[in-house]
């Protein structure tokens, strides 16, 4: 037993720990909003998730999990609890994805290590092969700074930053909380190349390469890799930045493989472009902060506010058992963003953009509401939980 009282820490804005209640608090509210929105519905047995202890990829297990009764595999990298320090954040949601699958009589295995390497995917091979079968979905949602790639152990390191010119914008400075302005430089051409390596479509494709050629891919089986496209105000750093390019990469991955599943299985490929939310990665982003903290109190006046677990209801629900061909774009895109590309969302965004400054940041935004949902990723800030009583972190799934 590991009782102890966990205060949050934090290096700079960053979270360096997590508390395990709070963590359960967020996992049990996404079962209980899929509980009421999706109906239990037949079509999807076997489902293995790529990225699948925080965010999208958490919603998107959840989904799977309770919304269709599926057996889930979930892979990711997280730290578990050691010598009286916590696990990171995904441990604990991991954990209490585990006991509540257990207690509501769900399948459910977990690889915790490296997803880029062949050791886990021959991991993830043989559960698959012994203790599910054939795979009806794999969502693809990894998220990480680096790659050592598998065949020749080079280590990529991905980068945030411009393509051709240098950009510059407004943001928040987190650990000051004003508002400033930074210039993002350009990337060089390694830079550009290591951030195609690390969140392109290459991994994602030796997955799907490897479930084929193991025969551990059910007919009609189909994958999705999740991406975001954002407003022109984000374009600079985003999608015409090193990570527009990693995008690009993914998106003709998925063309490929689409045509590969379709011929080999009668399966599909696809992207999904989801909207924007508070995640770790988000915000490290250089302009998305701001974003982030404008974007929401519009959705609100406006409607259509989302989070991960709302958008993966919709996804699932809508479009994989729903099959509502309207989610679609021109380029076969599933687009869950459309509510937050709205013209009257975007011009209001941009009235707001203009005139928000260091001295009015907490009036005009909801910089608050941005620390809060930051806050709750690792824990902490969730409504319900008591904070000053100990709690067990030392905990296994």
């Amino acid at each position: 037993m590991a009782m102890q009282v966990v205060e949050q820490r934090k290096r700079g804005f960053i979270c360096v720990n997590a508390h395990p209640e709070g963590c359960r608090r967020n996992v049990e509210q996404q079962i209980a909003r899929v509980r009421a929105s999706i109906p239990r519905k037949d079509g999807l047995r076997n489902v293995l998730v790529i990225g699948a202890s925080t965010g999208y990829g958490l919603a998107s297990r959840i989904a799977a999990a309770w919304g269709f009764g599926a057996r889930t595999l979930g892979v990711f990298f997280e730290r578990p609890p050691k010598e009286g320090a916590t696990a990171t954040a995904g441990f604990y949601n991991t954990v209490a994805f585990h006991d509540a699958a257990r207690h509501d009589g769900l399948a459910a295995f977990s690889l915790n290590g490296d997803a880029f390497s062949d050791a886990i995917k021959a991991q993830a091979a043989e559960i698959i092969r012994k203790e599910m079968g054939p795979l009806d979905l794999v969502i693809y949602s990894l998220a990480a700074p680096r790659r050592v790639h598998p065949r020749t152990g080079q280590v990529h390191d991905s980068a945030l930053k411009t393509v051709g010119e240098p950009f510059s914008s407004k943001t928040v400075d987190l650990k000051h909380e004003s508002v400033v302005h930074v210039t993002i430089e350009p990337a060089n051409e390694k830079e550009i190349a290591d951030t195609v390596a690390v969140m392109g479509g290459e991994d994602w494709r030796m997955w799907v390469e490897l479930l084929l050629e193991q025969d551990l891919l059910a007919p009609g089986a189909r994958t999705v890799a999740y991406s975001y496209i954002g407003p022109q105000v984000t374009w600079p750093i985003y999608r015409d930045g090193t990570i527009g390019r990693a995008k690009q990469d993914l998106e003709g991955t998925s063309r490929e493989l689409n045509a590969r599943l379709s011929e080999r299985l009668g399966g599909s490929a696809f992207i999904s472009v989801n909207k924007a939310v508070v995640t770790q990665a988000s915000a490290a982003i250089p302009v998305v902060p701001l974003y982030l903290s404008i974007l929401p109190p519009v959705m609100r006046k406006l409607g259509g506010d989302e989070m991960p677990i709302d958008q993966m209801i919709r996804l699932f629900r809508d479009f994989l058992a729903g099959q509502d061909r309207n989610l679609l774009d021109e380029e076969g895109r599933v687009r869950l963003d459309a509510l937050e590309l709205r013209p009257q969302v975007q011009e209001s965004i941009a009235k707001v953009w203009v005139q928000v400054d260091s001295d009015n940041l907490s009036r005009l935004t909801d910089f608050n509401g941005f620390k809060r949902a930051f806050d709750n990723l690792f824990g902490f800030a969730v409504e319900g939980v008591d904070y000053a009583a100990p709690v067990e972190t030392a905990l296994r799934w």
